[in-house]
């Protein structure tokens, strides 16, 4: 599998997990009782995004889909063009496209959402990572969203990054999505498995959804990592494979190294609660100043080494 294929839930052609959600999505939307607007709520990785896709290849491929082993067939015509996103009945937006909304943009929203879709027949319109919508975006939203049309369905997926705004809560049927630390354990298992993964992170004792443990583990794999290592040498490889890719997964990945890092200081008590929290501040304030403003990785490390060896 490639990276590509890692950080894209198009290409996860088995769903694990959340049949049982599957199999309600698809009670309701026979019985004609879908509603315009769902959300699904629940951490980034735990298989939201994959649940709609099976979800959307059971309506719009149904004979060429596998609703008893919950597996879909990528050699048929409707993958290969939702693949690549040329369906035209499902209009995909990503929260990362819309932090920093000008008018403009909210203009081409609208045109997207209301635009006259060629075939008359039922649109999707997925709306991942909701909570990172700006806050003009999500008004504009909110106006469309209020008065759907007969043929639009609006499905927003919600990763509880940030908060998000409770008038959206309001306008949506949520459905949490969860699983239990048993069943996470067993889906990575099974992705391990049927991907003859190589283990680079312990995610029996670490609370990775499926997804953020497909993806961390690519990345260490990739960048070599020793998860355990020594965690200035880490940062100093991901920050420049950062510097090259701009990838978000490495973002996320630092983010979650940097906690990691500072949870095993706190179990060996090397320093004082209140210093440790002043430290890992520091540390993660200025991680987000190097995302945000390009700044140079060096004198990053050098500021971190020099903050932490100071106690």
């Amino acid at each position: 599998m490639s990276t590509i294929e890692y950080n894209n839930p198009k290409y996860s052609l088995k769903l694990y997990a959340l049949e049982d959600k599957l199999d309600f999505l698809i009670k309701l939307y026979n019985s004609k009782k879908l509603p315009r607007v769902l959300m699904l709520t629940g951490k980034k990785g735990i298989g939201k995004f994959t649940l709609i896709n099976h979800f959307l290849n059971y309506i719009y491929d149904k004979d060429n889909y596998d609703l008893k082993n919950k597996s879909i067939d990528n050699q048929t015509q409707f993958y290969k063009q939702y693949l690549n996103n040329i369906f035209l009945d499902i209009v995909h937006l990503s929260g990362d496209d819309f932090k920093n909304v000008k008018i403009d943009d909210i203009r081409d929203l609208k045109s997207k959402i209301l635009k006259t879709n060629i075939s008359k027949k039922e649109r999707f319109i997925i709306l991942d990572d909701i909570e990172l919508f700006n806050i003009n975006s999500l008004n504009a939203l909110l106006k469309i969203i209020e008065e759907p049309t007969s043929n639009n369905y609006f499905i927003l997926i919600n990763n509880k990054t940030k908060p998000l705004i409770e008038t959206i809560y309001s306008r949506s049927l949520e459905v949490k999505i969860l699983l239990t630390n048993e069943t996470r354990i067993k889906v990575i298992e099974s992705l391990i498995k049927k991907n003859n993964l190589e283990v680079f992170i312990d995610f029996n004792s670490l609370n990775l959804t499926p997804g953020n443990f497909l993806s961390f583990n690519k990345i260490c794999q990739e960048n070599k990592i020793d998860f355990n290592g020594d965690f200035l040498d880490n940062l100093k490889i991901l920050f420049n494979s950062y510097k090259k890719n701009k990838d978000k997964n490495l973002m996320n990945f630092i983010l979650f190294l940097t906690d990691y890092n500072f949870h095993n200081l706190k179990e060996k008590k090397i320093n004082s609660i209140e210093k440790l929290i002043e430290n890992k501040s520091f540390v993660i304030n200025n991680i987000n100043k190097f995302f945000k403003y390009n700044l140079n990785q060096n004198s990053l490390i050098n500021a971190i080494n020099d903050k932490l060896s100071n106690g």
